[in-house]
């Protein structure tokens, strides 16, 4: 088949060189604004080394080496092919298959370079900055280095390869360059039917080459060539040469396979923190209340075996769930009201340290703990005391602060026990304040710790407030700002309106963690 380039055509006439400086020029700024972004995004991140930091940082290194690249093969447009090159060899290949076009429209075309500038100056034209600038063309950094020319005669079987083409191949140039029936014992053997299948339809069907194979060199280091040409026709249209450019591409290759792993890499660990996520949701949901809305306890009806409870002295109770500003990951925070056997209530909020499924897995291990023993009739110290017992010999270890309390409704009675928890609320009158903490460490901070209770007799109309401390950054500044809602909270109707009162304070509050607020009303009017 006919090629667009023959033996007896004219060589095509190099583009204008104003044009070309033209577009030098706006490479390099682009490379300048590049290298403030990059300055920027490693800045920014710090000392991380996250996969979406890794993925940043490649995705900036491919562009400076698709930049570079274009800086340096616009500087051998205008200078022309080098001198020792092959005179049928083929127009210089563009940037390797990365379109830049949309890059370089966003220059200003207007402006040209000053050829005796610093632009001149830079090697084969590189942008300003780059690896490539300061080195002369024959030299190391040089676009010389990467790029190389050969040609195949097939009526003489001359081969012609540039000395940097032999570079590339780790040859000296004093040997002259490969046939084409040694060319393939160099390349990679994965990639030889490539090699052979892109020499073989040009050969016969006249088909341009345009494709990359892996070369293995005599010092066993393996380099990635991207190779494009043509045949060349005599005047009967035979097959008469073949030409290619070939340009080592391992550096670029390199830095897109390194996008791509940290972008694997990243989509891997967000689809790992999403499946967590439903874990710990799922978890949560299962352990925490399922009642919604106001529950009164003792129930009318008392529990199995224990009489019903006296008129004025059940708990209107109700709560709520506050999620962190990122609610990315699920903390392990809980509250809980639980009707005992004996009649009693069981009331009890806390958090442990971290998120995600340890945490939600750790605080069902808790409360299911805190259940057990209210069940069983345990009093509060003793109840925070056992569960430190239990952290010290967990195999996921944490520091836990909790209240744990237990409301006998006969005698309007609420014994209590904290662990390096907030203590809760009594409001009263319009007023608040908290009540006298009871000796308590963190759960998980020290074996052995002892840990007291109090006790507080309420009245009837009481409003209690257990809250784990982290409704805002600051937890004291929690504290004061609930104590600050007293008239409001005094003056609600019942304890799922006092919910919405708190709520409202604090649920577009910035939060590094869940958050949990419990709120307990003594039924009844106060003689």
């Amino acid at each position: 088949m006919p090629s667009p380039r023959s033996a007896d055509h004219p060589a095509v006439s190099p583009p204008q060189r104003d044009t070309v400086d033209a577009l030098i020029s706006q490479t390099q700024r682009l490379r300048g604004g590049l290298d403030a972004v990059r300055r920027d995004t490693v800045a920014d991140l710090g000392g991380t080394d996250d996969a979406q930091v890794r993925w940043q940082r490649a995705l900036c290194e491919l562009a400076v080496h698709q930049l570079d690249d274009l800086g340096r093969h616009l500087g051998e447009l205008r200078e022309g092919l080098p001198a020792d090159a092959p005179a049928t060899a083929g127009p210089s290949e563009t940037v390797d298959r990365v379109d830049t076009a949309d890059a370089v429209d966003t220059a200003d075309p207007a402006e040209t370079v000053d050829p005796a500038g610093p632009e001149a100056d830079a090697a084969a034209g590189a942008p300003a900055g780059s690896e490539a600038a300061g080195h002369t063309a024959t030299g190391p950094g040089s676009l010389l280095s990467r790029v190389g020319s050969a040609e195949w005669n097939l009526l003489t079987d001359e081969v012609t390869w540039s000395d940097e083409l032999c570079r590339i191949f780790g040859r000296d140039p004093g040997d002259g360059g490969l046939t084409l029936d040694e060319l393939p014992s160099w390349v990679f053997s994965e990639d030889q039917p490539i090699l052979t299948g892109m020499v073989t339809d040009c050969l016969v069907d006249g088909k341009p080459i345009d494709g990359e194979f892996r070369v293995v060199r005599e010092d066993e280091v393996v380099r990635t060539v991207h190779m494009a040409g043509e045949p060349v026709l005599d005047t009967d249209g035979s097959t008469a040469s073949m030409w290619a450019v070939l340009r080592d591409v391992s550096e670029l290759r390199r830095s897109e396979r390194a996008v791509r792993e940290s972008r694997d890499t990243l989509r891997h660990q967000r689809r790992i923190a999403r499946t967590e996520r439903r874990l710990a949701v799922e978890v949560q949901e299962a352990v925490l209340p399922p009642w919604r809305g106001s529950l009164r306890l003792p129930a009318r009806d008392g529990f199995p075996g224990a009489g019903p409870a006296p008129d004025g002295a059940a708990l209107d109770l109700a709560a709520h769930y506050l999620p962190s500003e990122s609610s990315a990951q699920i903390g392990g925070d809980w509250y809980d009201a639980l009707e005992l056997p004996d009649g009693h209530t069981l009331l009890s909020v806390g958090g442990l340290t971290g998120h995600g499924v340890t945490a939600t897995c750790g605080m069902a291990m808790l409360l299911g703990a805190v259940r057990g023993m209210a069940v069983a009739g345990i009093e509060p110290g003793a109840v925070m005391g056992r569960l430190n017992q239990l952290l010290a010999v967990s195999s996921q270890p944490a520091l836990v602060g909790a209240v744990c309390a237990r409301y006998d409704p006969r005698t309007r009675t609420l014994a209590w026990a904290q662990a390096g928890h907030p203590a809760p609320l009594l409001f009263r009158d319009g007023t608040g304040r908290p009540l006298r903490s009871p000796d308590g460490v963190l759960l998980g901070a020290t074996t052995g710790a002892a840990y007291t209770q109090c006790e507080e007799r309420l009245e009837p109309g009481d409003l209690l407030v257990l809250h784990t401390g982290r409704l805002a950054r600051d937890a004291e500044g929690a504290t004061e700002r609930l104590l600050a809602l007293a008239p409001r909270l005094t003056a609600a109707e019942g304890a799922q309106e006092c919910v919405r009162t708190v709520a409202e304070a604090f649920g577009d509050e910035p939060r590094e963690n869940d958050a949990c607020v419990l709120i307990a009303r003594v039924t009844g009017a106060r003689a």
